[in-house]
């Protein structure tokens, strides 16, 4: 009888110890686990659009099918890259949403809408680059549509993933939710919350100058990749060091 009561006299301070135990490094796990993800989008994504940079050459339709046949294996590389990336996207965004719903249910909703946008929108833009390599490699194009045409049709296709990366880039308004929810939430530092809100106007006001005003859009990118990396470098930063602050009500 002794023992037994022992026993529960121990679960009971057991499970008033684990009640009263800080709850604090719970959320900054989590939120370092979403840094961990947003490490791999990043890494895979700035990979995959680093070999595309090198091959595709706007306006010279030979040169990017010539380059495109001699990346072959390095451009499937980077296809296999962004796929993987935009599959991860959808778990980061999932886990951001659980580490933010407290701070606004709807705004945590909308991001993830938007995250799952710009993926639909990148895999289906996948298809163009797809297109562009078997178009290059595939002698029977070049026997259908002619070397000239062929090379023609390669760059297209290119300038079409191009300008759908663009489309993609308009659906970043996560960004701007993610920073509005770390304001309201202030699990954010306000200076990242509002530089994640600028690096999202950038982004958007970036890509839409290339369809208004493609002239002026090589000096408005100039000015904008700065807001726009710091942004992200800031954010990933800030999750895999930091984490979050932990919320005044998670404290209690």
């Amino acid at each position: 009888m002794t023992t037994h009561v022992q026993f529960g006299a121990l679960g009971q301070s057991v499970h008033r110890a684990l009640s009263q135990a800080p709850t604090e490094t719970s959320p900054i796990r989590r939120a370092r686990r979403a840094g961990l993800l947003y490490l791999a989008v990043a890494v895979l994504g700035a990979f995959a659009q680093i070999v595309r940079v090198q091959v595709y050459v706007p306006d010279d339709a030979a040169k990017t099918a010539s380059n495109v046949v001699a990346h072959a294996a390095l451009l499937r590389l980077s296809f296999v890259a962004d796929l993987v990336q935009a599959l991860v996207f959808l778990f980061l965004a999932l886990a951001l949403y659980r580490l933010f719903e407290h701070a606004g249910r709807g705004l945590a909703r909308a991001m993830v809408i938007f995250v799952v946008v710009s993926v639909a929108i990148t895999c289906l833009n996948m298809v163009n680059q797809l297109g562009a390599l078997l178009v290059a490699t595939h002698p029977s194009y070049a026997n259908t549509f002619g070397a000239r045409g062929s090379h023609s049709l390669v760059l297209l296709l290119m300038d079409m993933h191009h300008n759908g990366y663009l489309i993609a880039q308009l659906s970043w308004l996560w960004l701007f939710a993610l920073g509005m929810l770390g304001y309201r939430s202030g699990m954010f530092p306000r200076p990242l919350a509002l530089l994640l809100m600028l690096g999202t106007v950038c982004y958007v006001i970036d890509a839409l100058l290339q369809f208004l005003a493609p002239g002026f859009a090589d000096v408005s990118a100039k000015l904008f990749i700065l807001p726009e990396t710091l942004s992200e470098l800031s954010l990933l930063a800030y999750l895999l060091i930091k984490g979050v602050k932990t919320p005044r009500s998670l404290r209690s």
